[in-house]
């Protein structure tokens, strides 16, 4: 069971890389990410308003459906926020860094999991090599422009934090994963709504330019998070969140050889580590 969630972890993992990369190269990225969503929101509505109507669930699940949501919005706009002011292979590991931190401690109180004692070492190694990777060490020699970055950087990452643990909680009362999806694509869109329509040219410009990437972006953002969801099924969420970091080392070098951004050699060699930390994690945790 576990081998099967490591596989669909490491799927996320990479397609989630690739899109945050997309949306990094955007245009104009509030534009690009009401876009994707959009699209991913009408292709996706027919599964929620099934699940919606064949399946009763306690009030409980449907208010956290709905929080949910909510926490969807205030990630996604605060991805785009995140962007404006830092590069790819500097925020993305934090804001990964600080969700690889807080999940496993959170869940493990909350839904009392177990995490050896190499398994500890494994998510060490993982979250320093993330926080190294982002370069907050050298903190005091950032610009405001960077201190920016990190601020919206934790910000992403306690959102992702909050929304993972509702969504395993919603994911164990029987929800759909897709369905599941929907929601978080509706919050999405209702959060960049009005400032992705404010100006037409914009919107225009967008889909002219970067359709092609609009429209697989739409299929790898919720696939993405879709087959971390159904891991979340299989392994305990303590075992599988950090695993899912592996995104930080694609998306580092993804930043590095296509974006060409800075400090290259330190960062290739941080994501060997994250790497190391991800197996010990994943054989021994």
């Amino acid at each position: 069971m576990f081998a099967a969630a490591l596989i669909l972890v490491l799927a996320s993992g990479m397609t989630h890389s690739i899109w945050n990369l997309f949306t990094k190269r955007s245009t104009k990225r509030v534009v690009f990410l009401w876009s994707l969503h959009s699209l991913s929101c009408i292709c996706l509505l027919p599964y929620l308003i099934r699940e919606l109507t064949t399946v009763s669930f306690p009030l409980h699940v449907y208010l956290m459906m709905l929080l949910s949501g909510g926490v969807q919005g205030c990630y996604i706009w605060l991805l785009n926020k995140t962007y404006a002011y830092g590069d790819m292979s500097q925020v993305y590991p934090f804001s990964r860094g600080t969700a690889a931190a807080l999940i496993p401690l959170v869940s493990l109180a909350v839904f009392h999991e177990r995490i050896s004692w190499l398994g500890c070492i494994g998510l060490g190694i993982i979250i320093a090599g993330l926080f190294i990777l982002s370069g907050a060490a050298r903190i005091r020699t950032w610009t405001a422009s960077n201190r920016k970055a990190l601020l919206y950087a934790v910000s992403v990452g306690i959102c992702i934090t909050s929304y993972t643990l509702i969504d395993k909680t919603i994911i164990g009362a029987g929800f759909s994963p897709i369905a599941l999806i929907e929601i978080s694509n509706i919050g999405s869109v209702l959060v960049l709504t009005a400032p992705a329509l404010s100006s037409m040219a914009n919107l225009k410009q967008e889909w002219r330019i970067n359709w092609k990437t609009i429209v697989l972006g739409s299929i790898l953002s919720p696939g993405s998070y879709v087959l971390f969801l159904y891991a979340m099924k299989l392994a305990p969420l303590s075992h599988i969140a950090p695993v899912r970091e592996i995104s930080t080392v694609f998306g580092t070098l993804l930043g590095i050889f296509l974006l060409k951004e800075s400090q290259g050699r330190i960062r290739i060699i941080m994501s060997a580590c994250i790497t190391c930390g991800i197996i010990t994690l994943s054989l021994w945790g």
